[in-house]
């Protein structure tokens, strides 16, 4: 196993995570019906959104919509890693 350092891992992530909470403040005010169609091709459930922001009862939607993202995002990843084919394996024999 490769040796990870943790502490540049979560810079990094915590750098991209504002990055994704800046671009969704910029939709919410400038380009609200992109972020919707965005939330929509990502696959988030609006109620989800809905759900999350009444629970939250917060004035900044943008840290809580990125959460849900990235929480969705791992969930496909988890999802296709799940059901993954091995390439191995002959078309004839995926029948």
């Amino acid at each position: 196993m490769r040796n990870i350092n943790f502490k540049y891992v979560c810079t990094y992530f915590r750098y991209y995570k504002n990055q994704l909470i800046d671009a969704i403040n910029w939709l919410i005010i400038h380009d609200f019906e992109k972020l919707v169609f965005i939330l929509y091709r990502i696959d988030v459930s609006e109620a989800k959104i809905k759900t999350l922001l009444n629970k939250e009862n917060t004035n900044f939607a943008a840290p809580v919509i990125a959460d849900a993202i990235i929480e969705r995002l791992e969930e496909k990843k988890v999802s296709r890693q799940k059901y993954k084919q091995d390439p191995s394996v002959s078309e004839e024999e995926k029948w």
